[in-house]
């Protein structure tokens, strides 16, 4: 029954990921009571991917380096340039300018593996740029943040790189240390039983978030149709710059399709959690609308990509 539950959320997660935000809203006097529950959800979300890794992954740092590399810069170098200037020009407030950058400077989306496992990429290089990037996210994240809008808005860094290390480093480094001293029989004997859950924190954590918000997404205007215009510009950019590079710098199609879906995924939950934390609420809506279009484009673009595949 696990399992049938695991595998429909997994196939209608492009249809419950927006629900679940109109839910958040709709709700939203409830929500706004459970904020202090985001935290513990995405730490768990986190124990269970970490599940599935162990420090071998890192191991694959020393085959693949400048892959790894390359895809971290493309990450947290190349999109939050592009979505700086996107925002900065379309757009005359920097509080949406701080999050268009947010969206676009959290790690890649665990849930890359999927799609990354789908397209018959290269599962053990995906491992390794999620664990890294995910490791490396405590610094990454707070420098981006204070580059680019360090100057405009005052931020607590050190208690924005201490709830990075809580939500994402700590209980990452729990699951893979949990995997390797039980030998991967933890996910093996109650993986059925984690992922659905796993997917259903996810949930939580969108319609959660989604009600500090709720008070922009009421009011609809063309500013907000304009901010979700953006988002999936951004979106659909990311993944599309994503596989032309591939397939230009990489005669190995299997790690092309590995660095299409790392590098157009998020892990935007931990971006909203940042937001609504130490920003005002209106610099959510661009991290939140992120939401809606992950899991449908990487589906779009699976399907170009095995066309590609089946050219080459």
């Amino acid at each position: 029954m696990l399992n049938k539950l695991n595998h429909f959320i997994q196939r209608w997660m492009p249809i419950l990921t927006p629900l679940s935000l109109v839910v958040g809203v709709i709700l939203e006097d409830i929500g706004q009571h459970l904020l202090f529950l985001v935290a513990w959800l995405f730490a768990f979300m986190t124990l269970v991917s970490g599940l599935k890794m162990n420090f071998r992954d890192v191991k694959v740092f020393t085959k693949y380096p400048k892959t790894i590399l390359f895809t971290i810069a493309f990450l947290h170098i190349l999109m939050p340039l592009w979505a700086y200037g996107l925002s900065q020009w379309v757009f005359d407030d920097h509080l949406l300018t701080i999050g268009f950058i947010l969206s676009v400077a959290v790690p890649t989306g665990v849930t890359s593996v999927i799609w990354v496992t789908i397209g018959r990429g290269n599962i053990p290089l995906c491992l390794a740029i999620i664990l890294i990037d995910t490791l490396l996210a405590p610094i990454i994240m707070p420098a981006l943040l204070h580059l680019f809008v360090g100057e405009t808005i005052q931020i607590d860094t050190m208690s924005l790189i201490m709830d990075l290390i809580w939500m994402i480093v700590l209980p990452s480094l729990v699951g893979i240390i949990l995997n390797e001293v039980s030998k991967g029989q933890i996910q093996r004997k109650y993986g059925a039983v984690l992922s659905p859950l796993s997917k259903l924190c996810l949930f939580g954590v969108i319609m959660i978030n989604s009600s500090a918000i709720a008070p922009y997404l009421k009011n609809i205007n063309s500013e907000l149709a304009l901010v979700i215009g953006i988002v999936f510009a951004l979106a659909v950019s990311g993944y599309l710059i994503a596989f032309i590079i591939g397939y230009i710098v990489w005669k190995d199609r299997t790690i092309a399709t590995t660095f299409l879906f790392t590098a157009g995924m998020r892990n935007i939950a931990v971006g909203v959690i940042i937001a609504t934390t130490y920003f005002p609420a209106k610099v959510a809506m661009p991290v939140v609308f992120g939401m809606l279009f992950q899991q449908i484009l990487a589906s779009v673009f699976n399907k170009l990509n095995e066309r590609q595949v089946t050219k080459v």
